[in-house]
């Protein structure tokens, strides 16, 4: 088998920084990265099961695979489908030779070892009940200015519509001495952005005791180099009074937080087993609100969930309102195989879904519109991320999450990962023009 490979990857923050610590670990290996799957002697195909009909997307991308098995390719399937699907990936793709969780990432050289010496059926499933974390300074970043660090890995949250803590295992964090080596490796190597991320981000919990989340959120924040640091994925309750104590006394740590509420009905809370209630996520906004500082607060939302009532609705649809949130991502609900969810009669037909879906996103554009207005003639400092030369602007993004796009006099386009001063000169729902100063 030639030692090069192509890898694939579907999903989130989290998958998508998993593959870079994959591609770091294979480099290290020996094997080397091609970009095109055809020159590739080792397929991996890094999946995500939170979207409906997941697997099936996965099968059907193994099934356009197959035509190389001629080639003498070995092909991988990791991730969260991986987990889910475990040894029928075999059965359905007797082309794949290795099947692995995330739980099992740093088990890989083992597997790689093992295919290179002609093994055809390698799992790395049985490791979701570990302690341990994937820690390797092997990371093959994407991005030269703006860079990951997993903090804490799968969850204990076990929401009745949600897989992930059948697929990722339980909660289990770093220690904060190993975050902050790797936090400043990366601001030695030049990185100004780190993001700090989790499925439920501020669930983490130093193993030796010496910080708490918000603590660490600090100490990352007063690395000398070190302009910006973000966090997600946070879980409300977990969400406590010293992470906004903590933003406010941190002028590095960014101004905006994801706080997912998946509904505004405490009945479809209390469905959905996330163990709070729409009061309990109101005064953690209080919080955020009475801060010294504006923050930008975003959130995920789930319309149609088994049982919802055109009141649970519209309690949703106030606590928008109420909220005035920058921005969210909200979805139709699916059924997820393994969750509590499942046994439950799916009451809502889909045409339901799609028209309350719509009923949120017009309310929140129009808050958004109304919140973006708020920044005409503001000025605010961006990290350029890239550029327009069709429209002549550069792309950046402010403190607060927000995409800027902005002119500039100068003949040169500013460096991507440069930070840049500029005023806001015209603003639309999901983002703001502005010029440079």
């Amino acid at each position: 088998m030639s030692k090069t490979f192509y890898i694939e990857t579907f999903g989130c923050q989290m998958n998508a920084h998993d593959s870079e610590k994959v591609v770091g670990t294979l480099e290290q290996q020996g094997y080397a990265q091609v970009q095109d799957e055809a020159e590739a002697g080792l397929i991996l195909y890094n999946t995500c099961s939170i979207r409906d009909k997941a697997e099936q997307k996965v099968f059907h991308r193994l099934n356009e695979y197959k035509r190389m098995q001629g080639e003498g390719k070995k092909f991988a399937v990791i991730g969260c489908v991986a987990q889910q699907e475990g040894e029928k990936i075999f059965d359905r793709a007797p082309y794949v030779s290795i099947v692995a969780g995330s739980a099992s990432y740093r088990n890989l050289p083992g597997m790689l070892d093992r295919l290179e010496r002609g093994d055809t059926r390698i799992t790395g499933l049985d490791d979701k009940k570990t302690t341990e974390t994937f820690e390797t300074p092997f990371v093959a970043r994407t991005n030269q200015h703006r860079g990951y660090i997993t903090i804490i890995e799968g969850c204990d949250k076990f929401c009745a519509y949600c897989v992930v803590p059948y697929t990722r295992g339980n909660e289990r964090s770093r220690t904060a001495a190993s975050v902050m080596e790797e936090a400043r490796r990366m601001a030695d190597a030049g990185y100004t952005e780190i993001q700090l991320l989790g499925q439920n981000v501020n669930s983490y919990r130093d193993p030796s005791g010496a910080m708490t989340f918000a603590e660490l959120l600090h100490a990352v924040g007063t690395i000398p180099g070190i302009r910006r640091v973000r966090f997600t994925t946070s879980h409300p309750r977990d969400f406590t009074r010293d992470i906004v104590e903590a933003i406010d006394a941190t002028p590095t740590l960014c101004d905006h937080v994801h706080l997912p509420v998946q509904s505004g009905s405490s009945a479809v809370l209390a469905a959905m087993s996330r163990e709070y209630t729409r009061e309990w996520y109101l005064e953690r906004i209080a919080w955020m609100k009475a801060a010294k500082r504006s923050i930008s607060i975003t959130s995920d939302i789930i319309v149609g969930f088994p049982g919802e009532t055109e009141k649970d609705l519209e309690d949703t649809a106030t606590l928008l309102d109420e909220v005035g949130y920058d921005a969210i991502f909200a979805f139709k609900y699916s059924m997820r195989p393994n969750t509590p969810a499942i046994h439950m009669p799916d009451s809502i037909p889909e045409e339901v879904k799609v028209a309350r879906l719509q009923v949120l996103l017009d309310r929140q554009r129009e808050i958004q519109r109304v919140n973006y207005e708020r920044h005409l003639g503001e000025v605010m400092e961006v990290m350029v991320e890239g550029h327009n030369r069709q429209r002549n602007q550069v792309v950046g993004r402010s403190s607060q999450n927000k995409t800027v796009n902005f002119t500039t006099s100068q003949l040169i386009f500013p460096a991507l990962g440069s930070y840049q001063t500029v005023r806001v000169t015209q603003t639309f729902p999901n983002s703001l023009l502005a010029e440079a100063i």
